[in-house]
């Protein structure tokens, strides 16, 4: 089953605040909290529908945003983080 893309206010104003927080001054990891967290209420409250990909994207950002407890992320992690966050600026378009 193929959802249609999410119209409206709601859905623009949540891909909006999207990319606002990527833009955010900050540090990278809590920047990616703050997005994602933003993006899991819209789908929670209908503005947006999940896909498919979008699933895997955050998944995947989950596991380059694991860290211990005081540790810093910064390399590879930080740069995955980066790229799948604009991965799923660009996918919000189909969500």
């Amino acid at each position: 089953m193929t959802l249609a893309r999410s119209e409206g206010p709601a859905a623009d104003a949540a891909r909006t605040a999207f990319r606002e927080e990527l833009t955010a001054r900050g540090h990278s990891v809590e920047i990616a909290h703050q997005a994602v967290a933003g993006l899991e209420a819209a789908f929670e409250r209908g503005a947006l529908h999940r896909t498919p990909a979008l699933d895997q994207m955050l998944a995947d950002l989950m596991v380059a945003l694991e860290q211990d407890e005081g540790q810093k992320l910064g390399g590879k992690s930080a740069e995955a983080a980066r790229f799948i966050l604009r991965a799923i600026e660009r996918e919000l378009a189909n969500a």
